[in-house]
């Protein structure tokens, strides 16, 4: 699982560094990581505080501007 999470994450990491494209897999990992932060903060209280960067926030809001072509 960790390695799983590992790859969700090089992939943000790779588009944040304008090593790929920004796209619907960047999108998809966003989200996976983004449940899987939920689903840690319901387990654990430890988490509760625990947020996105600025950063990914706004990468995430861009999800909405993506044009369908």
């Amino acid at each position: 699982m960790i390695e799983m999470d590992s790859d969700y994450c090089q992939i943000v990491n790779s588009s944040f560094r304008g090593e790929r494209a920004v796209d619907e897999q960047t999108f998809a990992s966003l989200e996976i990581l983004a449940e899987r932060l939920e689903h840690l903060k319901k387990a654990n209280k430890s988490f509760s505080k625990v947020v996105f960067s600025s950063a990914v926030e706004r990468l995430r809001s861009q999800k909405n501007m993506v044009a369908v072509g």
